[in-house]
This record gives structure tokens, C-alpha cells and sequence, in this order.
């Protein structure tokens, strides 16, 4: 579900390279039933043994199983061998999948990196005054700083999504800070722009009708789980409160969860269910301002990228994916949230932070832009490499594939 696997595998096909992804048929969050719940009428099962080619890449969905209350994928170390290659990226430090690539790397003699994808804001710990002897820290260090640490010996580079993950991964996760390089997500460019064309207006324009919005009304709109850690009911109360001010709000919400009966009672709100990521550009270049009240979601970049300013909570540590195209209100205060998009009314203001983020999404966020990168950085690594055995042994080096 998550977007660097499934988008960077999308590029790097584009460039050329042989790739593979290798997952479970686990629904996401799966170890939260209430919000794996959320997904129930959207996701179909993934079947292990199946293999099919998407975007250019081939997924292999494998078998799993509970190891220490944490899932192990099963036959990956034969799933490795057969793919043989010479790259093998984890979107994660901790867990069975960095630990056995770590191990199986021994003998299938790829070049391994890592991920960390933890805000400080979704790791309670993080957030802590330290404490050197509680019981919680204890805990971390022995299930993930010990295991985080084997796994970071051999590893190339661990890429944090943010200065925030990185944080985490080098405080908590074990991974020695020279090991670690920000590199954010990004956009799918091909989905997520900003209108141009006819018929993006005519789009707008027809979809604007089907949910019942007037072309004089300002849309903001939501899009994840309506559950409390993501809060979008404060935004349905600002939108309540707004109306009842006589300005012309109205939000979408597209997703599900447990704060679906409350949004749907708040006056001027529309709820739509989970949709396609290839269909869900359509939704925000429909609307004017995309909202997401407490954690941080890529979904703001989506939405930048195709013309909206976004609004988000003012401990928001990523600055950067807002510092132009963006504005904050206070955490969880529903009337900061009520006078920040009143100032957003002004068409000039909506105008100016949305080409700002539209231009910025495309230069500086893109998975184009992203995967490129990428490529050169596991070039280098693997030539260094063949450098250094060029040295030591005159036999030439064995072609393989990523």
C-alpha cells in the first residue's frame, strides 16, 4: 500500500532496470484490526505463490507467518536466489524482512539498503523527555535498536524520508548516522498535476457536479482514514462552523473509518470512499485546498502537486514539503483551523500557494526525479565495488541485473 513501493519500482522499470518487489498478501496495518478495518470494501487479498507484472515491475506475493508476534515472510531466501539480484532495497531497518535480507546476503552476495519511514510524530517514543533506565527504552533498544544495528552492518545506506526519520532511525533503530541520507517521497507526476487542459476543466467541472458542489463554493478536501489518529472530524467541524458563518466551505472526505457517521452529520460535508490512486488526482484538482489535520500524509504532496494549498498541523516536522505552498494551524483546534481557512477564501492567496507547490512538486518531489537519483546511487556503490575486486582479483566481474 505504501507509496515508495510501489512508485519507485515504477520508475527504475522506466529506466531500464530489471525489478522485482517482493511482498505479503497482508491487507495494510494488519496488526491494527480497527484501522485495517478501514480498507475491508477497497482491497482485494494478494495470494501468495501469485506473480504478475504492474507498471513494468514483477510482484511476488510470498507466504508469512508470526515470528516473536512480528511477520516473517516465508521462502524468501529462495525467492532471492531465483531473482538473483544485485540490489536488494528493504523500506525498512527492524523487522524479520531487513534481518533475513541482512542474513541471506551472505550468500546470494547482493549489495543491501535500507529504509526508515517513522515520523517522530507516529513513534510515541520520540516524543519523550529520555528516561536512560525505563522500561519502554529498554524495550526499543533490545526489539529494535539490537536488530536495527546487525542489519545496519551490512548495509550500504539507510534512506530516511525525512531529517525527522532520520532521527528516529539513528536514536532508536540502531543505524550509525554515516550511514543514513534523506531522501523524501514523492509524486506520481503522470496522475498528480495541475489543470491545463480542457479537458482537466471540463473533468472538474463534471465531477464538481456529481458530488454537488457550485462553482462558487470552496471544496476542501481530505483523503485516508477516518480514524482518530488522522482526526479528519475536526475538519468537518470547521467546515460545520464555517457554513454556519455564511462562507461558502464545503469538504470531501474520500476514505472510511470509524469517524465516518460524525463527518456525514456535519453540515456541507460529502464522503466518498476509498478510490484508486489512479483516479484520485481527479478528486483533488476538483477541489481548492486539501486538508490534513494531525500526522503528516503524502497525500499533501499529491495534492500540492496539483495545484492546492495545503493546510497542516503546526508540529508538522517536514517543513520543507510545505514552506511556500502551505500554511499551519494549532494541533487539534478546530477554531485556528476555522480562521486559517478563512484567510484561504481569497482566491489570489489559494492561487499563489498552489502554483508555488505545483512547480515545486514537479521539480523537487517527483519519483522521476527520485528514482534517478536512486539509480546513480546504487551505480556507485556496485562500481566501487567492482573497483575495489578489480584490485584484488584480475578476473572480470560477473554481469548481473538488478
Amino acid at each position: 500500500m505504501g507509496y515508495l513501493e510501489n512508485m519507485l519500482p515504477k520508475y527504475l522499470a522506466r529506466l531500464g532496470v530489471q525489478t522485482h518487489v517482493i511482498a505479503t498478501g497482508l491487507r495494510p496495518h494488519s496488526r491494527q484490526d480497527s484501522i485495517s478495518a478501514s480498507y475491508d470494501d477497497f482491497l482485494q487479498p494478494l495470494h501468495p505463490g501469485a506473480t504478475e507484472t504492474l507498471d513494468g515491475f514483477t510482484l511476488h506475493i510470498l507466504r508469512h507467518k508470526k515470528a516473536f508476534g512480528y511477520t516473517r515472510m516465508m521462502g524468501l531466501w529462495a525467492s532471492l536466489k531465483t531473482i538473483s539480484p544485485t540490489v536488494v532495497q528493504t523500506m525498512s531497518v527492524t523487522g524479520w524482512i531487513p534481518l533475513d535480507a541482512a542474513l541471506f546476503k551472505l550468500s546470494l552476495g547482493y549489495k543491501l539498503f535500507t529504509g526508515s519511514h517513522h515520523h517522530v510524530s507516529v513513534f510515541p517514543l520520540a516524543q519523550k523527555a529520555p528516561q536512560v533506565l525505563s522500561a519502554e527504552r529498554l524495550t526499543c533498544a533490545l526489539t529494535r535498536g539490537l536488530p536495527g544495528g546487525l542489519v545496519s552492518l551490512a548495509t550500504e545506506k539507510c534512506y530516511a524520508i525525512s531529517p525527522d526519520c532520520a532521527y528516529v532511525a539513528t536514536r532508536f533503530f540502531g543505524v550509525p548516522m554515516r550511514k543514513v541520507q534523506i531522501c523524501p517521497l514523492g509524486v506520481d507526476t503522470d496522475i498528480f498535476y495541475p489543470m491545463s487542459t480542457k479537458e482537466d476543466h471540463h473533468a472538474r467541472h463534471q465531477l464538481r457536479n456529481q458530488l454537488g458542489f457550485s462553482d462558487s463554493e470552496i471544496v476542501c478536501v481530505y483523503s485516508g482514514r477516518f480514524s482518530e489518529d488522522k482526526n479528519p472530524l475536526i475538519l468537518a467541524r470547521a467546515i460545520h462552523l464555517l457554513r454556519r458563518s455564511k462562507l461558502p466551505f464545503r469538504g470531501l472526505f474520500i476514505g472510511n473509518g470509524p469517524q465516518a457517521n460524525e463527518i456525514q452529520k456535519c453540515c456541507g460535508c460529502v464522503i466518498r470512499p476509498f478510490v484508486p490512486v489512479s483516479d484520485l488526482g481527479k478528486f483533488y484538482r476538483a477541489a481548492e485546498i486539501g486538508v490534513w489535520p494531525t500526522q503528516e500524509s503524502m497525500s499533501m504532496l499529491d495534492a500540492a502537486a496539483c495545484g492546492l494549498p495545503v493546510v497542516v498541523n503546526h508540529t508538522l516536522s517536514a517543513k520543507e514539503l510545505i514552506d511556500g505552498n502551505g500554511v499551519t494551524y494549532t494541533l487539534n483546534d478546530v477554531e485556528d483551523l476555522v480562521r486559517v481557512l478563512s484567510l484561504l477564501s481569497d482566491l489570489q492567496t489559494r492561487q499563489r500557494l498552489g502554483s508555488l507547490g505545483a512547480i515545486k512538486m514537479s521539480r523537487d518531489f517527483s519519483w522521476e526525479m527520485i528514482a534517478k537519483r536512486r539509480l546513480l546511487e546504487y551505480e556507485a556503490v556496485l562500481s566501487s565495488d567492482v573497483l575495489l575486486r578489480s584490485k584484488q582479483d584480475a578476473r572480470p566481474e560477473r554481469d548481473r541485473v538488478f
